[in-house]
């Protein structure tokens, strides 16, 4: 337990005894010192953005207008930059970035129920996140700065002090995909900066009695702790690891984690609340996770790469849309978060451009399931197991490309069928050197194997 306090300078060690704490299994002054020991990371890092609920392949990246009406998208269509190639009619910011994307249209989860791990995992054999493994890899914290590798964004972690969200179904598989270290150990389940996970209850900073609940407090605690120290120089005994240690936790993290230090305009680029009120978003029915706040969970992502984080996984929810009511609970729905995931994803893409991040970054937009080809009864379209959305741009792999194709019906891969096994080894050969990590010593064997054995989709590398 991270537990801040001035009583004497003789706390001064346990501050940085991170073996205990939040920040992962090692203490940073031994992360840093054993920072040459071996590399087995390409220094690449992801964003996945998860939209829980379950995506319609034909809404989003694969309209099929030429199939009959009870089939192709129910809101037409919006003609890319590449020729030939369209989107959803909800997309036109993504459409014109597409010479800097991929997407690949015979992509199937397997999956026809909210099973959340199928995709988050790629199904590997451990059934933990694609973060968790490769926290177990490259370790619980970067060693350039002792940031968390596996980083958790809800809404919560931007939404400020007094926002609230509704709870359903999809909070309860948000919860799971927090304790979802499995065998591998709590160290390694994703770092929540809003919630309650494990390792966000560790990184608690506490004064006294009190417990600090909030990420504001947070921050306001470590530069209190900060001043405090600083003006009775009780750290000038400590090592140079020790001392670099401090630095990391009083200013590289918490400033990570700290969307006002964002230029206002930069924040204004990637905002999506003024696309819908979250007031409203209150009274949606079955889909009260939903919110307007997925802009700023992408800038948070970005911080946090830049800040050495390697796995971010952004949570956006309300994708189970079973009808076409003009409720954003059915595919009505499409008109609030289609725009914001619009607007979002293609403001996170030019800004990695602008920032030439963009083959050091690779960002994964998916889901746990598809949708039925064939319009439902209410108007929407149900679980579907066999096409799944896979939309993927940056990480210095091939863009601009469409892979693979659906059948006419947009039921069913009608080339080869990629998998979220293909999925997870893409990720895994983006991030790390897998020759390197078969023969890694302090790694074990069941996590090489689930790290290292599938096939990649091919036409990416």
């Amino acid at each position: 337990m991270l537990d801040i306090t001035t009583r004497t300078a003789g706390s001064r060690r346990d501050f940085l005894r991170i073996g205990s704490l939040a920040l992962g299994g090692l203490s940073l002054p031994q992360l840093f010192a054993r920072a040459e020991a071996g590399k087995l990371t390409t220094d690449k890092a992801v964003v996945m953005v998860f939209l829980q609920g379950g995506p319609s392949q034909l809404e989003t990246f694969d309209p099929k207008m030429t199939a009959p009406q009870e089939i192709r998208a129910i809101f037409g269509e919006v003609q890319t930059k590449l020729p030939g190639v369209t989107f959803g009619s909800h997309f036109p910011k993504l459409a014109a970035l597409a010479d800097k994307l991929a997407v690949v249209r015979s992509f199937a989860s397997g999956n026809a129920d909210h099973q959340n791990y199928l995709s988050t995992a790629g199904g590997n054999p451990l059934k933990v996140p694609m973060g968790s493994l490769y926290a177990r890899i490259a370790g619980p914290n970067a060693p350039g700065s002792g940031m968390p590798t596996n980083v958790l964004v809800a809404p919560e972690a931007v939404g400020g002090k007094d926002f609230k969200i509704g709870k359903n179904f999809e909070t309860d598989a948000l919860n799971k995909l927090i304790a979802a270290g499995g065998e591998l150990g709590a160290g390694y389940a994703y770092f929540e900066p809003a919630g309650s996970g494990p390792l966000r209850q560790n990184l608690e900073m506490r004064q006294g009695r009190d417990q600090l609940d909030d990420r504001r407090g947070l921050l306001g605690q470590l530069d209190t702790f900060k001043r405090r120290m600083d003006a009775t120089r009780a750290f000038d005994d400590l090592t140079a690891h020790e001392q670099r240690a401090y630095d990391v936790i009083v200013n590289g993290i918490a400033r990570a984690f700290d969307l006002g230090r964002e230029k206002p305009e930069t924040v204004a680029k990637y905002d999506t609340a003024h696309l819908f009120g979250n007031d409203e978003v209150q009274k949606w029915g079955d889909m009260r996770r939903s919110s307007n706040l997925l802009g700023k969970q992408l800038l948070l992502a970005r911080r946090l790469v830049e800040a050495g984080c390697g796995f971010v996984t952004v949570m956006d929810a309300g994708w189970d849309m079973h009808s076409n009511s003009n409720s954003p609970a059915g595919l009505g729905g499409m008109k609030w978060l289609g725009p914001q995931l619009d607007h979002a994803v293609a403001a996170f893409v030019e800004d990695l451009h602008e920032r030439g991040l963009q083959d050091k970054v690779l960002l994964v937009v998916t889901g746990e399931m598809g949708r039925t080809p064939k319009i439902g009864k209410n108007g929407g379209r149900d679980h579907w197991a066999n096409l799944t959305p896979l939309l993927l741009a940056g990480g210095g792999l091939k863009m601009g490309q469409v892979i693979g194709q659906s059948d006419r019906q947009a039921g069913a891969p009608a080339t080869e069928k990629y998998t979220p096994a293909h999925l997870l080894a893409t990720v895994m050969n983006t991030v790390f050197d897998v020759g390197v990590v078969r023969v890694a010593r302090d790694v074990p064997t069941n996590v090489v194997t689930a790290a290292t054995t599938g096939k990649p989709i091919a036409e990416l590398f």
